[in-house]
């Protein structure tokens, strides 16, 4: 129970040691101009003041990880001209930073980088690599990065990079259990420092573990991350298909539904955790996520159409399999240990989108018409 309590502990002080150490920053940087080497200074002289892991924290902490020993709001609408400017794969945008002329060749090529076997996991290296490691230890191991990711306000394409990396690395290096979360923050650390304008430190992983590891493992595993990557670290994830999917789905409304949005991320979050997942093609997750997030809200329509069809390349017969493995996390039948993105998701920001629920079974006609 003490390490459990002290674990908790230090994921919430690091966020607010994170926090400081920008406020702080932020406040220098208002006076002068300030050099690297100054920030550098400033920052490693608050860190040896304020890292004292025995302070009780203000909110109740987090749960704890051992990877060893493993909604009323208000429905809200915003217009198409308001959501983020991301690129328009299907090309129906009339504005020329949409990519409108080179949609369909982007997608192919995204399409084509995400079956390149070079970036691609192997389907079964829990049960042809690793001896010491188990789908229950990942599941763990990811859902403690969902916290990290959160308390650090990292990017969601950082977090599906580090989840990409991890079952790289998986697939070719045999792991001793012990070093699985020392693999997690080193992967994130990498994502971190190709997805983030300002990515955590060296320290901040290892504060968020409880000193477990160095700062010499965490930069010794990273390079093993980048060795073992052969420094491809760009592709496509579920998240850059679900962009598209998204748009698509709601092109015949004129505003958005960000309760629609938001429960589509929240079970693409879900499929991270699910090693049953990580033999689908990225876009196929997508395109099964967004199937369940359709019937999800209007469980008497059918949530596929030709136009998601045409756009993502999939029949509806070829998304079962995801998509009952999606439905069963949903419903909790599976990783029902695994709290850290329900809990996420059912914050109201996210329009508690977690607490919703679908019918107990999906009718076999949804998947043949």
């Amino acid at each position: 129970m003490a390490d459990q309590e002290s674990t908790r502990r230090v994921t919430r002080l690091a966020a607010r040691k994170r926090a400081a150490e920008e406020a702080m920053v932020s406040e220098k940087s208002k006076k002068k101009r300030v050099v690297l080497g100054e920030i550098q200074n400033v920052l490693s002289s608050r860190d040896q003041k304020t890292r004292v892991v025995n302070d009780k924290p203000k909110s109740k902490p987090r749960r704890n990880v051992k990877i060893a020993e493993a909604g009323g709001a208000k429905e809200v609408k915003i217009s198409k001209a308001e959501t983020d400017p991301t690129i328009d794969l299907d090309g129906k945008s009339d504005d020329p930073q949409m990519c409108r002329a080179y949609a369909s060749d982007i997608y192919e090529y995204l399409h084509s980088m995400e079956m390149e076997a070079k970036r691609r996991p192997l389907s079964d290296y829990l049960e042809k690599i690793q001896k010491d490691v188990t789908a229950n230890m990942r599941g763990v191991l990811i859902d403690w990065l969902v916290e990290v990711a959160e308390e650090y306000k990292l990017l969601p394409d950082t977090l599906y990079l580090t989840v990409s990396y991890i079952d790289r690395f998986l697939s070719c290096n045999a792991l001793n259990r012990q070093k699985l979360q020392l693999l997690g923050v080193s992967s994130m650390l990498v994502a971190s420092k190709y997805e983030e304008i300002n990515p955590p430190h060296v320290g901040d992983f290892c504060y968020i573990t409880d000193n477990t590891y160095t700062k010499e493992d965490v930069v010794k595993m990273e390079a093993d991350v980048l060795k073992s990557l052969r420094f491809e670290m760009g592709n496509p994830t579920v998240k850059t298909f679900l962009r598209k999917f998204t748009r698509i789905s709601q092109e015949d409304n004129e505003m958005l539904n960000l309760q629609l949005e938001f429960l589509a991320y929240y079970l693409a979050e879900l499929s991270l955790l699910d090693y049953g997942c990580v033999k689908f093609l990225p876009s196929m997750v997508a395109a099964s996520v967004m199937f369940l997030a359709r019937f999800t809200l209007q469980p008497k329509q059918n949530p596929w159409n030709v136009d998601l069809e045409r756009s993502s390349g999939y029949k509806a017969v070829d998304l079962k399999e995801c998509v009952d493995i999606l439905h069963d996390l949903q419903s909790s039948k599976r990783g029902g240990s695994l709290v850290a993105v329900r809990e996420k998701y059912k914050q109201h920001k996210f329009k508690c989108v977690s607490e919703l629920s679908s019918p107990a079974e999906i009718p076999e006609s949804f998947f043949h018409q």
